[in-house]
Formats: C-alpha cells, sequence, structure tokens
C-alpha cells in the first residue's frame, strides 16, 4: 500500500542565506537548503519528521491545503511556492492486519472507488478514516 500526501511549501531566499522553507499546514515544521534542489530533499525529510512526532503526541495530522488558499493566507511574499510529496508509509514501519465486517455493497463500492483512484482499499480507508479524524478533530 502505497500512500503519498502532497504539502505545498513555500522557499524563500534573502541575500547570502541557505534557502528556508516552511510548510504552512504543520506550524513548527520548518527546513532549510544551500540550494533549491537541497531544501526540497529536506523539506521531505522536515515533514516525515514533524507528521512522525504529531503521531507519538497523538495530535491530528491535518489535511493539506491548495496553494491558493496559502497564498491568500500568508499574503504577498517573494518566496516560490512548491509542492512535496511525503509517502506516509515511512511513518510506521508496523503495518496491522485488522478483521471487519462491512455490508457487500459498501465492499464493491470501495474498491470500485479504490481502483478508479489506483488506490489499494487499505489505502483508501486509511485515507477517508485520516481526513475523517482531521475534519473532526480527534485525537
Amino acid at each position: 500500500m502505497k500512500k503519498s500526501v502532497v504539502f505545498p511549501i513555500l522557499i524563500e531566499k534573502d541575500g547570502n542565506s541557505d534557502y528556508g522553507v516552511t510548510v504552512p499546514d504543520l506550524p513548527g515544521c520548518f527546513s532549510a537548503g544551500s540550494t533549491y534542489e537541497e531544501a526540497m530533499i529536506n523539506a521531505e525529510e522536515a515533514i516525515l519528521t514533524h507528521l512522525e512526532g504529531m503521531m507519538m503526541h497523538s495530535d491530528p495530522i491535518p489535511m493539506p491545503s491548495s496553494i491558493q488558499y496559502l497564498q491568500e493566507k500568508v499574503g504577498t511574499t517573494d518566496g516560490v511556492w512548491a509542492l512535496v510529496s511525503v509517502n506516509i508509509n515511512q511513518l510506521s514501519k508496523e503495518i496491522k492486519r485488522i478483521n471487519i465486517t462491512l455490508p457487500e455493497i459498501i465492499l464493491t463500492k470501495i474498491d470500485s472507488f479504490a481502483s478508479k483512484e489506483n488506490e489499494s482499499r487499505s489505502g483508501l480507508l486509511t485515507k477517508a478514516v485520516m481526513e475523517y479524524i482531521s475534519q473532526h478533530g480527534i485525537k
């Protein structure tokens, strides 16, 4: 099950400094790099580390916002917006098999939608549950 989430980041550079990275959807998540490319790579690691910390503290994981929304929220900046895809399967190496019972018609709909999204049944259910938890602020 490969599950990637794409977070918008803001990359800024002042004078002789490195490229600074902020992740507006994850307050307190920052990174940097001496080159633009290094900043992008380091941003992925920073996001994964930040998410792992949130999960360890049972904090809800926010779903990524659109760049347009974040541009309006952050305001005018000389920075560059970029997208970083992170594989959240890297957050936990342990996977547990569970047994659930669903009506056959629901399972058919889940499988059909998962197929259209190029996702596994487990991946789709994981994504749906994480979005539900995020929307309801459940810890």
